[in-house]
Parts: structure tokens; sequence; C-alpha cells
């Protein structure tokens, strides 16, 4: 619903500063880094530094963040019932935030060297890493649905998170090789690598924490009183059933892009080297350029069309570049470039349709319960970027890739140089494209106006559909 403007001077009513759009996008320096190393290179650190088999390092990367599918709804349900003076999520923000940097670079320090004891250390540090993530996100992503009720503020408020989620992805997508690159290879290389994103999701976790101090923080209302009453209530939601699975599938989709970046930069580029840094800036460059676009097409085309033609440009980005064998890099390239925008439509039209969701469950029911659907939106979330590199390393496994313990990749069989292309290709694009067709069971009636429960702000009239 739009406001009328404000006093001279103060943002309309459910309009937020331009210090909170910030503060609240740093938050994704957090969400970008964590979301985006591990699975660009803790498959290939597995493989081709500690020397551990394809299958079992796809078992590694997969397990751990799967955890996360049963611990983000707990985090949700403890984050609703949470009472301090910073509010109900923010003191997540500070805590699990800290923690999350200190844990990720121990996934990468790499004390027992190589073999069976490195990649059991691995899976555990990674394990941590993972629950301190899952008690940070799903606190960050319940609070624009308490930030405000305003139905265009909450798009606007994540194209900013988006923008920076892009820019994100293309310092430590593009920044982490170099850095590991300059710091040596193998082990080396990765503690530095380690370190330096560490120092990246630190500064987002205090930047969210202090600049969301001045936002509204929403009444966090009566939940059901049982987890799986409150899993029920999420469930009985339509549209949200509709958008997460559609959300977890292209999710799995782009992670498996994302952990064949290495791969197939060295195997069909044959450009170790740069070929992972020029692939993430071709990728993210132009998202960051084109998000003011995709902000207009959804205002003009609707919420659910945006989302559409995003998840349709993947796809067929990712089923071209299925010839990079016979194409210039310079083509491929500019193909990548095209997934970079189909990329950040999907990420900015999903994640600004997820508080509509959540808002239109408050007026339905009169309870605001952010948490809960938020716990299930990051766990999802969680699965599919763990599916990726899981389903990549499967692929790499049967197609015979071999792995190296020197930090450096060993030569392939042509059988796995076409794993290597198919799993960058055609499997996303077949993960990507299918999910759309769920998007036909969202729509958001509008609803009159609740009475609110005890503690519970005042209900949202939530608008038609599609938009």
């Amino acid at each position: 619903m739009n406001q009328p403007p404000g006093a001279a001077g103060l943002p309309a009513p459910g309009r937020l500063p331009r210090p909170v759009h910030v503060g609240y996008a740093l938050g994704s320096l957090a969400t970008g880094a964590f979301g985006t190393v591990p699975g660009l290179l803790l498959l290939p650190y597995l493989t081709d530094t500690l020397g551990v088999a394809a299958g079992l390092a796809a078992l590694l990367v997969l397990l751990p963040k799967a955890w996360d599918v049963l611990v983000n709804p707990v985090a949700g349900r403890i984050s609703d019932r949470t009472r301090s003076r910073w509010g109900a999520r923010r003191p997540y923000l500070l805590v699990a935030g800290l923690g999350l940097a200190v844990l990720f670079a121990a996934i990468f320090a790499a004390p027992f060297g190589n073999g069976p004891g490195a990649a059991a250390y691995v899976a555990l540090a990674f394990l941590a890493t993972a629950t301190a993530f899952a008690f940070f996100q799903v606190p960050y992503v319940a609070m624009p649905a308490e930030m405000t009720d305003d139905y265009a503020e909450r798009t606007r408020l994540m194209t900013w998170r988006i923008a920076v989620l892009a820019l994100t992805i293309l310092v430590a997508g593009a920044v982490a090789p170099l850095v590991v690159t300059s710091g040596g290879d193998g082990v080396p290389g990765h503690r530095w690598m380690g370190l330096f994103v560490a120092a990246l999701i630190a500064i987002g976790a205090v930047g969210a924490f202090l600049g969301t101090r001045s936002a509204p923080g929403g009444a966090v209302g009566a939940s059901e009183p049982t987890l799986r009453a409150q899993l029920a209530v999420a469930a009985a939601n339509r549209p949200f059933r509709a958008l997460l699975v559609c959300f977890v599938v292209q999710s799995a989709g782009v992670a498996t892009i994302l952990a064949g970046v290495n791969y197939f930069a060295g195997q069909i580029l044959r450009d170790e080297q740069s070929g992972p840094t020029l692939l993430f800036a071709c990728f993210v460059g132009p998202a960051l350029l084109v998000m003011p676009l995709w902000s207009r097409v959804g205002a003009r085309l609707g919420k659910r069309a945006a989302l559409v033609a995003a998840g349709l440009i993947l796809a067929v980005g990712a089923l071209a570049l299925a010839a990079a064998p016979a194409l210039p890099p310079v083509v491929v390239y500019l193909v990548v470039a095209v997934l970079g925008v189909g990329y950040a439509g999907q990420q900015v039209f999903a994640l600004a349709m997820l508080p509509d969701c959540i808002a239109y469950e408050t007026a339905r029911t009169g309870r605001r319960q952010a948490g809960v659907f938020t716990g299930l939106w990051t766990a999802g979330e969680t699965l599919g970027l763990a599916l990726g590199p899981g389903i990549y390393g499967l692929v790499l496994q049967i197609s015979g890739y071999v792995s190296s313990d020197t930090g450096t990749a060993a030569a392939q069989s042509d059988t796995a140089r076409l794993g290597v292309l198919l799993g960058f290709t055609l499997i996303p694009a077949l993960l990507i494209a299918p999910p759309i067709l769920l998007l036909r069971h969202y729509t958001l009636p509008t609803l009159p106006t609740p009475t609110p429960t005890l503690g519970v702000d005042h209900g949202v009239v939530v608008g038609d559909e599609s938009r």
C-alpha cells in the first residue's frame, strides 16, 4: 500500500530513512560472503588442495549446510520469542555475526594438513559455521516485515540489500581466488583467504547492527506454542509455499553454477589464474548496473511477472553456455553477463515477495510471526545453496574427475571435462526453468485489516497478487 507523503524533512509514513536502508543492506556483506565463497572455493579446496575424492567432498560440503534445514526454523522460533533492549532480532546480528566471522576463518585454517583428519576437521568447522550463520541470517531476513508495513518500501529496502549483496558477491567471489593465489596457493593461500572473508563478514555484522538501531522494530507477537504448529501455519500459506519451493530449486541451480566456476575456468576456458575472477566480474558487474532497471520492471509488470522473466533469462543463459568449447572466450563472458542480469532479478523479486507473504499472513491471522517464515525460507535457501556444490561434486565423481593434493588441478580426461561443462550449464538450466511453473500458485488476495491479538502490530492490508 502507498502512504501519503510525510511532513517536510521527514520520511513518509511507512518510509524508512536512507541510513536505515544502507545499514540494513550492510548485513549482506555477511550473507553474501558466506553464501558465495564456500560454494565457490570449498569444493575445489577439498578436491585440489586436500586431495579428497570428489564424491566425498560433495558430501562434506552438503551435509553441514543441510543441517541448517533443521536449525533455521529453530533459530526463527527463538528470535520470535527474544526480548531485549535491542529488540528481538538485532542482538543476533552482532553476536552470531561475529561468531560467524571467527568460525569461517577456522574452516580454512587446516591445522591437520592433508588427509582424512583434515577432511573431518573441515566438515566439523563448516557445521559450526553453518549453525552460526543460521542465527544471523534468520533474524536478519525477518526484519523487513517488521521495519515497515509499506508494500513498495519493502521493495526499495530489498533493492538496497541486493545491490550490496551483488557487490559482496563480486568482491568476495572475484577477490577471494586472487587472495588464494597471492598467498601462495594451497593451504597458506586458503588461510589468508579465510581471514579476508572473515573481515568482510565482521564488517557486515557490526554495520547491520549499528545501522538499524533507529529502525522500527515492530511487535513480535504471540506465536504458536510449538514448532510443529508454527510449521503448520507456514504450510497453510499457499503463496509462501509456491515462492519457497521455486526459490529453493532455483537456488540449487545458481549454486551449481557457482560451484563450477573454478572448474569451468580451468578445464573449459583453460585459464586457472584469471578465469574465475573474470567470470565473477562478468556475472556480478552487470547485475549492479541493472538493479535499478529491475526495480522499474517490477513496478510496471509486478513482482511475480518480473521474477518469471528473470528466471527465464537465467535458464536460457546457462543453457547457451553449453556451447562454450566452440565459442571465443569473449562471447562466453558476455553470456555470463546475461546470467548476471537474470540472477539480479531473481534475487530482488524473490526476496521482495517474501515480506509480502509474511504481511499476508499477518492480515489473514492477526499474528506477526516473521521468524517462522524466514526460518523456513533461510533453511530452504541454505539447502539449495548446499545442494548446488553437492550436485556438482556428484557430476564430477560420475564423470571421473581426478583429485589432487598439490594445490593445482590434475590433468583430466575428456569425459571429466564434459562433466565439468554439463554441471555448469545443462544441469543448472534444468533446475532453474521448471520451478517457474509453480509461481502460478502465487496470489495474494486483498484481506480486511484484522483485529490484532495481544502484543501484535495492527494488521496489514495486502494488495492484489502479482506486484
